[in-house]
């Protein structure tokens, strides 16, 4: 099992047209809010706060590095699909090597792609945070921001294996690639803050579990500038601008706790794993 593991990461490192593809929406995002959105986020909700920029850079981080727990995916799973082209898996069920061992080779591979890939994201926002002015997170805080990293890695590399064992040709994966790139940005709560779309699509994107990991994300690297921006500032104030930035998920009196979250989370992951499994065993027959 651990020559498939290493055979599929070195595929994707292989191949720099994925990775560059793979980052892309994340590129895309972070181009949009130097050309455009940054500007409106700053004078609609942060331009009267201390340290405007640093809380804004803080949020967009926090939803970046979410988004590339799924993004990065979609490249660490190209490979699924061209094995499945070149009939490349055929060999590999008929092997004596256990069926089990090679799904676990591809779910493995594709897990340490991303939560690598993510982690390099994440560490270069936090030194482009403290180059601008804002404070570093404390140790627990960077323990509990590593744990919630490998936990959207975990449920994003789930939800794109899933997606990846039932496409058949590569312009297939390519196209919904892209599509789901897309609406990444706007399920997140990235291009605007939740608390500016429409009610409908907030609702959305308090049940779309990824949504779930920038939420905590934000609450963990967005922690030092609140404390900063909004200290001494009444703490109505401050839950109203939390619930509109996506630092927490309510529906009426309910919230979602941290726990309820990361819950969510492991049961997503769990069922497409589980599916993934099931798509990909059948895949030998």
């Amino acid at each position: 099992m651990s020559a498939l593991i290493k055979r599929n990461i070195k595929l994707y490192y292989k191949d720099k047209i994925n990775i560059f593809l793979s980052l892309l929406s994340v590129l895309i995002i972070i181009g949009l809010f130097v050309l455009v959105l940054g500007d409106m986020v700053l004078t609609s909700w942060m331009e009267d706060l201390e340290q405007p920029e640093v809380l804004m850079y803080s949020w967009l981080a926090a939803g970046v590095v979410a988004v590339a727990a799924i993004t990065i995916a979609t490249g660490a799973f190209d490979v699924v699909v061209g094995d499945r082209v070149k009939k490349i898996n055929k060999g590999f069920y008929v092997s004596p090597v256990k069926r089990r061992e090679i799904v676990s080779g591809y779910i493995l591979g594709g897990f340490m792609v991303v939560a690598f890939m993510t982690l390099v994201i994440f560490l270069l926002w936090s030194l482009y945070i403290l180059w601008i002015g804002g404070a570093a997170l404390s140790i627990v805080g960077y323990l509990q921001a590593l744990g919630v990293i490998l936990l959207s890695s975990f449920m994003g590399t789930a939800i794109v294996l899933f997606i990846a064992s039932l496409i058949k040709s590569h312009s297939a994966f390519n196209t919904v690639a892209t599509i789901l790139g897309t609406l990444m940005g706007f399920l997140m709560g990235i291009y605007f803050p939740i608390g500016a779309l429409p009610e409908a699509v907030q609702t959305a994107v308090r049940l779309f579990p990824p949504a779930h990991g920038g939420m905590l994300l934000r609450r963990i690297i967005m922690a030092p500038a609140m404390e900063q921006s909004f200290y001494g500032i009444p703490v109505e104030v401050v839950e109203e601008f939390e619930e509109t930035m996506g630092m927490v998920f309510r529906f009426g009196e309910f919230e979602f706790t941290p726990l309820m979250s990361v819950m969510l989370m492991l049961g997503t992951a769990a069922v497409f794993y589980g599916l993934s499994v099931l798509n990909m065993r059948k895949m030998g027959r």
